[in-house]
């Protein structure tokens, strides 16, 4: 990545800001989310804002895109005082929000949706020609080349990206909020989109950045802002604080360490996987042991999350075996993965692990009901004391066993995928992007977790793309390349960040 010096820092001098968020207070049904936040932006800045799960970050940025309505405080653009009640309100003020779910319509073309809203006419008919040559000028700005008349189904996550963008120039954005943009973006991708932030500034918009990816912080942001629970901490330029120093006012102490320190003993080969192949997966085999963290690693499309489904059960094997404690496994679906100790944490739990519309409690008892039945009825008693249980283990927050899982923070939302299948004794855990979307303290946290089942002496397999992850947490690296294991690193403590990646992208 790009240093912060090279992404062409914006002179922060006498101008006014373009956006000033004045002691914003929001409060929720027992929740104070903010409490007199306050945020400035400049044009052709880069202000990033970030802060743990529950920071306020999120309730920040939709206060601004017109979601919620501030309960106090005020909101000033260009000098005036502006009050959004909706979205199109914000809109139409110059805001845009590419928040991390995009809000494409995939059939329709990337010229359909840039101008959806808003199509161009002539004589009271839409006029394609005039689309495409705003669609175009919009393209030239920010230098890049899409085919214009593709389905959006047909764009990577990346182009989707870009299309999102060019809507939001569409509609005169002046402000763009970026929402954990590189969540799903290979690093060249990334640096594209580096790119393409650093041409917007020259043009005089302004980016507010929310990133739990702090290396991206000190790669692209003018100035920082850190709120911790709700409350305005600090806001300095880059160059001023550094990675600890951030991590120490984002969680309120000195965070000593990132990656637990190795102390586990590796015990017996427990899980062999021989010759596995379906699909992408070509002959992939390897072994893990009792008490280690076997990492697959690689980059999008290697096959890594293809090997985790397969595991699981959740893709039909086409060819191979999977052994357990010497037993062959013939999964056939996640229950049969479930019922001989196979779990697998989801890289999309909103999406793939968890049923948003479900409480918290009701997600952790799914693959465990019949352990609390009686002649056909749950015993809720028995399923609440468990996942109390878990709850003070695994120090889940939320308000109630009730509270519905789409209102907990990443971290946690990861934490009742763990009670469940740790409740269902599970002897193999896979996590596959286990801290994708949380922040930094809570990352600590997942850790501890994985450190401890391995610990216990059960198997634990993570599929990562983060490679300081990679390095931190592994006793063994597995490297895949185009559906094979292209390379094996069992000197973790010797290897870099360069010798993961030249496995990755050379086939061996």
């Amino acid at each position: 990545m790009m240093s912060h010096a090279q992404t062409g820092t914006a002179v922060l001098g006498a101008e006014p800001p373009v956006l000033l968020m004045e002691k914003i207070e929001k409060a929720f049904p027992g929740v104070r989310a903010l409490k007199g936040v306050s945020l400035s932006l400049h044009a052709g800045e880069v202000h990033a804002v970030v802060g743990e799960n529950g920071a306020g970050k999120s309730t920040l940025i939709k206060v601004l895109a017109g979601v919620h309505r501030p309960d106090g405080g005020r909101i000033v653009l260009d000098g005036s005082v502006a009050r959004f009640s909706t979205p199109l309100e914000a809109q139409r003020a110059g805001v845009g929000v590419i928040y991390q779910e995009y809000n494409l319509i995939p059939s329709l073309t990337v010229r359909e949706n840039v101008v959806l809203g808003h199509e161009r006419t002539r004589g009271g008919f839409f006029s394609r020609r005039l689309e495409r040559e705003q669609v175009y000028a919009i393209f030239k700005r920010m230098r890049v080349d899409l085919p214009m008349e593709l389905p959006c189904s047909r764009l990577s996550v990346a182009q989707q990206q870009l299309v999102e963008i060019a809507k939001a120039l569409s509609l005169g954005a002046r402000i763009l909020i970026m929402d954990e943009p590189t969540a799903a973006l290979t690093g060249q991708e990334v640096e594209n989109l580096f790119r393409i932030i650093r041409e917007l500034k020259t043009q005089g918009i302004g980016v507010i950045y929310i990133s739990h990816r702090l290396e991206e912080i000190f790669a692209v942001a003018d100035r920082v802002t850190v709120l911790r629970d709700g409350e305005h901490i600090r806001t300095a330029p880059v160059e001023e604080v550094d990675r600890a120093r951030l991590i120490e006012m984002m969680v309120g102490r000195p965070l000593e360490k990132e990656f637990p320190p190795r102390s586990r003993t590796t015990g017996l080969e427990r899980l062999v996987v021989s010759n596995l192949t379906r699909g992408l997966v070509r002959d992939v085999s390897f072994s893990a042991r009792a008490g280690e963290i076997l990492t697959l690693t690689g980059l999008v499309g290697a096959g890594r999350t293809e090997v985790a489904r397969l595991l699981f059960g959740a893709d039909r094997v086409e060819g191979g075996e999977i052994r357990l404690d010497g037993r062959s496994l013939g999964l056939r679906s996640p229950r049969d993965a479930i019922r001989n100790g196979i779990c697998l944490l989801t890289e999309d739990r909103k999406q793939q692990g968890l049923v948003l519309g479900l409480s918290s409690r009701e997600n952790f008892a799914l693959p465990n009901l019949d352990g609390w039945s009686r002649l056909g009825f749950v015993r809720r008693r028995d399923e609440r004391a468990s996942f109390a249980r878990h709850i003070d283990a695994l120090r889940i927050k939320l308000s109630h066993q009730d509270q519905p899982a789409r209102d907990l923070s990443g971290g946690n939302q990861q934490k009742v995928l763990l009670a469940r299948w740790l409740e269902s004794n599970s002897e193999v855990v896979i996590f596959d992007e286990p801290t994708r979307g949380i922040d930094v303290g809570a990352k600590y946290e997942i850790y501890l977790l994985m450190d401890r089942l391995a610990a216990s002496g059960k198997v634990v397999i993570m599929v990562s793309s983060e490679l300081p992850e990679v390095l931190g947490m592994s006793d063994r690296i597995l490297v895949m390349h185009e559906g094979r294991i292209n390379g094996e690193i069992t000197d973790v403590g010797g290897a870099t960040q360069e010798d993961v990646m030249e496995l990755a992208v050379s086939r061996a």
